[in-house]
């Protein structure tokens, strides 16, 4: 097995965690993923996500996402990923992220953020970072302070989920 090597500099991963780039041999296990009620409650999601369909998401990945999957002994436990904007928007992306309801709170998340935002800084050279978060999502919210995001406002009644609206913010990190 070959060991990966984090790019962040500062990164502390839990024993045994790989974070690597997805591939359409993950479909299956992102799949899976998708589909759990606590990861969906937290995303953009809907329900019955087939393997299909997110292999062929990955296979027809804009140049602009770089993604990357959580592994842990073998099973997809989480998934990022980093979408860079272009034309005037050329210094900013935004991402998106989810990790698996029987994982949490065992610092994958933190690992998966910590490598998109020193890709950000180190390799794309981006000066903003941003994404929305369900108001009441409060383990992310407190993940991505960790990281330095700020809220910069509320979008009321941004989704439908799981039968009533819910409110996102919007957060963003700038680097000087």
């Amino acid at each position: 097995m070959t060991t990966i090597i984090p790019i962040n500099r500062d990164a502390r991963w839990p024993d045994g965690l790989s974070i690597r780039a997805r591939t359409p041999a993950d479909a299956v296990g992102i799949a899976a993923l998708h589909n759990l009620p606590g990861f969906r409650f937290g995303t953009l999601r809907t329900p019955y996500h087939s393997a299909d369909e997110i292999r062929k998401g990955i296979e027809n990945q804009p140049a602009t996402v770089t993604a990357l999957v959580a592994v842990l002994e073998d099973q997809v436990v989480g998934d990022i990923g980093l979408t860079r904007h272009a034309g005037r928007r050329a210094h900013s992306g935004s991402f998106g992220m989810g990790v698996h309801d029987a994982f949490r709170g065992r610092g994958i998340g933190a690992a998966l953020l910590g490598e998109v935002v020193a890709m950000a800084d180190n390799w794309y050279n981006l000066k903003r970072l941003e994404m929305t978060v369900y108001a009441d999502n409060d383990a992310a919210l407190a993940l991505y302070r960790k990281f330095g995001f700020e809220v910069e406002g509320t979008l009321r009644h941004f989704a439908f989920r799981d039968g009533a609206f819910v409110d996102a913010l919007t957060m963003a990190r700038l680097r000087a």
